[in-house]
């Protein structure tokens, strides 16, 4: 049976997601999530589109990022996914798909959905028990926007500047902001088929 074409839009918000194969551990060790932060760097100077928050952990990944050109995120994510691979591939010797079939793709088209989306990525490592609250975990965007640890990755998610007046201000009220659970949080797993 062939697969549904995706749908992508010019000018358009999307959040993305991608697991390991049967629950493999695509991010084993430091220097995994390094070289993943690595080849986002490198596809984002070649493709035009701005990552606002994400979240990488060792079983899948989460990107919530804004399209400028339809076109760019086939190729963005093809160069990401593929260059991962071989690294992967090569470092442990594996043979076998390394991705769970492909990535999955959800259109975020209201602000409000912008804000509580950031929220669901940032808290992945909360819900998974690896941290208390998700400002401790250094492989998401959550330390930049509560902290302002600068990442290169970044592109400041506009909604960011509604959480304050200044600085100090948007970054406490972000990280209560983020730190609060949501009882959709489970179901969004489900659907995500995270656990």
């Amino acid at each position: 049976m062939p697969r549904t074409k995706r749908l992508v839009y010019d000018d358009s918000v999307y959040h993305i997601m991608q697991k390991g194969n049967n629950g493999l551990r695509i991010c084993k060790d430091d220097e995994d999530f390094t070289v993943l932060l690595e080849y986002i760097r490198k596809y984002l100077c070649k493709f035009k589109l701005d990552i606002y928050h994400y979240c990488l952990m060792s079983t899948h990944l989460h990107l919530l990022l804004k399209l400028f050109s339809k076109e760019e995120l086939a190729k963005f994510m093809q160069g990401l996914f593929q260059s991962y691979r071989f690294y992967y591939k090569k470092k442990y010797t594996y043979k076998g798909y390394l991705y769970q079939n492909r990535y999955k793709s959800k259109i975020v088209s209201k602000d409000e959905y912008l804000s509580e989306c950031a929220r669901y990525i940032e808290r992945n490592p909360v819900r998974a028990g690896i941290v208390k609250s998700p400002d401790e975990y250094k492989w998401s965007s959550c330390i930049y926007y509560t902290q302002g640890k600068k990442d290169d990755i970044i592109t400041t998610d506009p909604l960011y500047y509604s959480f304050g007046e200044g600085q100090k201000d948007r970054q406490r009220e972000y990280k209560i902001y983020v730190s609060t659970p949501r009882p959709y949080e489970d179901i969004i797993d489900k659907e995500f088929r995270i656990r």
